[in-house]
């Protein structure tokens, strides 16, 4: 009698025990040879490290891009793209994000401090503003933030935006320049540019040569033309050399750009190449600093004599020049003239002359007596 009190009570349980987890009894049937077999599944699986580093990679290509936008109607923001056309005459509002901003223009805005442009640092942003745009704007509109501490700034690399802006111009197919005739220098060991810039990126641009009067082939590699820059030579020579212009058509009759004098330049790269010499006549005496060097590269000057301390006065003056050394090179002659009108005892001893440019300085002397 306990003997099937116990098998009823198993039973029981043995019914139960599939509610009590909560799944329904599943029904057995024989398995199949090789069923509990892992079987492949092609299934494509991104890996998670692999999506992380891509958005990064993205993220911070767009990093430059970041902290610029462009201000439209009725309040929205745009950021903006690497290179942007707008038709000349229109206003533009620009933004940039952070509480110390520093912005960069086409420099003659600048130079001539252009009533139409006007910055504005707010809180939280600052805001760039040009009115009534003509086809002379067309250039690199870019901002940054300042890192400061005290007095040092530097740029944050990380915190900057860029874009090229085209004031489109049918009558200005071409960027105005302030002349009419530009000198641009050929130096051997590194490209030069013809800066005929246009307004219209889809201009078709070509570059003659005034005499013989032909066009100059572009092969796309040593020579190509950049809508940002102008016609670009990786390696100048001295057959690049003479005067030169370049034609543009868009959509109409072609228009003729100013004229450019290619001169090419050879001369020793470092220091400045300096000599002094000293002369005297009715005037005073002179003492010349002179300089042989690069045509674009300025050179300054520094003088060191001995009635310096006690205020000596003495006649300063600074010039360059440009010669023909033949063969199609041409150098730059700066000079320094240091003249002393009444030569005294006082002014007897070493005049010492310091020129210095981009590559260091030289340091030239030499010793005035009184005859």
């Amino acid at each position: 009698m306990r003997l099937w009190v116990l098998l009823g009570v198993l039973l029981l349980l043995q019914g139960a025990l599939p509610h009590v987890i909560g799944q329904p009894a599943k029904s057995k049937r024989p398995k199949e040879p090789g069923e509990n077999k892992i079987r492949p599944v092609n299934k494509k699986v991104k890996p998670k490290n692999a999506k992380m580093k891509e958005r990064e990679s993205v993220d911070s290509s767009l990093k430059s891009q970041s902290i610029l936008t462009q201000v439209m109607d009725k309040g929205h923001f745009q950021k903006l793209a690497a290179t942007i056309s707008l038709a000349a005459g229109q206003s533009i509002e620009l933004r940039c994000k952070g509480s110390n901003v520093t912005w960069s223009y086409p420099s003659y805005l600048g130079t001539f401090k252009d009533s139409r442009l006007s910055i504005k640092q707010l809180d939280r942003h600052s805001q760039l503003i040009l009115a009534n745009s003509t086809a002379a704007d067309t250039g690199e509109y870019s901002c940054w933030l300042q890192l400061c501490n005290g007095n040092k700034c530097r740029k944050d690399e990380t915190k900057t935006g860029s874009t090229y802006i085209f004031f489109t111009d049918k009558e200005e197919l071409f960027v105005p320049t302030p002349s009419y005739f530009e000198i641009v220098y050929l130096n051997p060991d590194k490209p030069a540019v013809i800066p005929c810039r246009v307004t219209t990126p889809s201009a078709k641009v070509t570059l003659h040569r005034e005499f013989p009067a032909e066009e100059i082939e572009t092969d796309g590699t040593d020579i190509f033309y950049d809508a940002k820059k102008g016609f670009v030579f990786q390696h100048p020579t001295s057959d690049h050399k003479g005067i030169v212009y370049c034609k543009a058509e868009s959509q109409g009759a072609p228009q003729i750009s100013i004229k450019y004098h290619l001169l090419y330049v050879e001369v020793p790269k470092g220091p400045p190449s300096t000599t002094i010499a000293v002369s005297s006549g009715r005037a005073g005496v002179r003492v010349v600093c002179t300089v042989l060097g690069e045509p674009d590269v300025d050179v300054s000057f520094r003088w060191q004599y001995p009635g310096q301390e006690s205020g000596r006065p003495v006649i300063i003056q600074n010039f360059w020049r440009l010669i023909n050394r033949g063969i199609g090179h041409t150098t730059r002659i700066s000079k320094s003239v240091l003249l002393v009108e009444d030569f005294e005892d006082t002014d007897v001893g070493n005049y010492v002359c310091i020129a210095q440019n981009l590559q260091g300085e030289t340091t030239v002397a030499t010793k005035v007596e009184l005859k």
